[in-house]
């Protein structure tokens, strides 16, 4: 067998040997990149919804109490910023409409009801994958710049207090995109049984990357058909 960069390879007792039917979907570092995200976005959201609700104080102590949250917020902001726009610089291009996309909007009833067999081939990521990527683009552009304004201790002075108003107006609206969009992120990834495997390992089987993005595997595989499925893994 001929080993390519999209067949990974596995050590077993000392050996190397490819490990068949597997495509890489996230190589190391993008999984790196994409989980410090995760992590700097929990610990901004669970800071934000302390500071914007007396419900949610406790949530501080994810930052070391009130006074480090105050402090550390907006810095792991920056660090979330600039982790996502490496993530976003890697993947933009697989997140340009494409063909076949805005059929597959249409037929939004077939995706939800689970008939796939109904749907015209895609590539890498499915439009409401595309559609969430640019929602999250603008939501962090706009929480950088909203929260440079209301970054009092280094930038208070340069701002009017009717701008920082407005300026914490649109970091709560857009934090509140960024919140619910994740959580719609999750809940697709639960949905799509596979998904996780693909960001936690890096890898996905023929099997689920021609069912479920079939461009993308002939694109990886040379191939339009998963020939042997009876060897292949499971979805």
């Amino acid at each position: 067998m001929t080993m390519t960069t999209d067949t990974p390879v596995v050590r077993a007792h000392g050996t190397e040997h490819v490990e068949p039917h597997v495509i890489v979907r996230y190589p190391p570092d993008q999984r790196a990149n994409h989980w410090i995200t995760v992590i700097a976005f929990f610990l901004l959201a669970t800071s934000g919804l302390a500071f914007f609700h007396p419900a949610f104080f406790p949530l501080v102590l994810f930052l070391g109490g009130p006074q480090w949250a105050r402090v550390l917020h907006p810095w792991v902001g920056v660090v979330m910023f600039i982790s996502f726009m490496i993530l976003a610089f890697r993947l933009w291009r697989d997140n340009m409409w494409g063909q076949g996309d805005t059929q597959w909007m249409k037929q939004i009833g077939d995706v939800v009801m689970n008939r796939d067999d109904r749907m015209p081939a895609i590539g890498k990521y499915n439009p409401g994958q595309k559609l969430l990527f640019w929602v999250l683009l603008g939501a962090m552009i706009v929480l950088l710049l909203t929260g440079i304004v209301i970054w009092r201790s280094i930038f208070g002075i340069y701002f009017s207090v009717p701008v920082h108003r407005v300026a914490v107006l649109l970091h709560s609206f857009s934090a509140f995109v960024l919140i619910a969009s994740i959580i719609v992120h999750i809940y697709a990834a639960i949905w799509v049984k596979g998904s996780i495997r693909a960001m936690v390992r890096g890898t996905v089987s023929y099997a689920w990357a021609h069912h479920h993005h079939p461009l993308w595997f002939r694109k990886m595989t040379g191939r339009h058909t998963v020939a042997d499925t009876k060897h292949d893994r499971p979805l």
